[in-house]
């Protein structure tokens, strides 16, 4: 009975072989099939905000020139000025091409980042730099427009909510001149190399 067993087995196994064999050989040669794939990415949309000089902006208004986007907040220590300087050096080296680029900055913390606020920072990195701002109605829409995650940290616990940090993603955007996403840069990337990139688009 257990001799059976094992030859039944066996002649399985057989069987499974040569067909697999027979399948490939039928298929070999064949044309493989191309893999599709169409749409856009479902990165950004359409927006209200405030910039600032209080003036009410949308996104169309920046229609016929591409759009270099950074999220984040001005009592940032590190990421946020390091980025915003790191477009700023990209579009320096770009020269009398950076004028089809409008670089900006969209605040992620409402509450203190006013239009006066936002002003003077975006100031250090460069007289071209729109700072944008809004209700937190507004910037919880844009961000998730946006795919930007963010959420505030309260280092002294939630008992004291006047001393907050905001964590959030920290990936540089590029919107065509019709406000579509074109790429996007990590944080890190040397402005060289974004510099180059952008090159290749104007």
């Amino acid at each position: 009975m257990r001799g059976r067993l094992v030859l039944v087995v066996l002649l399985g196994f057989l069987a499974g072989t040569l067909g697999g064999v027979a399948l490939l050989l039928l298929t070999r040669g064949a044309p493989v099939p191309e893999v599709q794939t169409s749409g856009e990415a479902s990165i950004g949309g359409p927006f209200t905000l405030v910039d600032q000089t209080g003036k009410t902006l949308t996104d169309k208004d920046f229609r016929g020139r591409y759009m270099l986007i950074f999220f984040g907040f001005t009592h940032c220590p590190d990421v946020c000025p390091a980025e915003l300087q790191v477009m700023a050096d990209a579009l320096s080296q770009l020269g009398p091409k950076a004028g089809g680029i409008v670089p900006i900055f969209i605040t992620l913390d409402p509450e203190r980042d006013t239009p006066e606020v936002v002003s003077a920072y975006v100031k250090n990195f460069g007289p071209n730099f729109v700072g944008l701002t809004g209700s937190p109605e507004a910037i919880a829409a844009v961000a998730k427009a946006y795919r930007v995650s963010f959420s505030k940290f309260y280092p002294n616990g939630e008992g004291d909510k006047s001393n907050y940090s905001v964590d959030h993603s920290t990936f540089l955007y590029l919107m065509d001149k019709n406000g579509k996403y074109v790429t996007h840069f990590g944080f890190g990337t040397p402005a060289n190399q974004m510099a180059e990139t952008l090159r290749r688009y104007l």
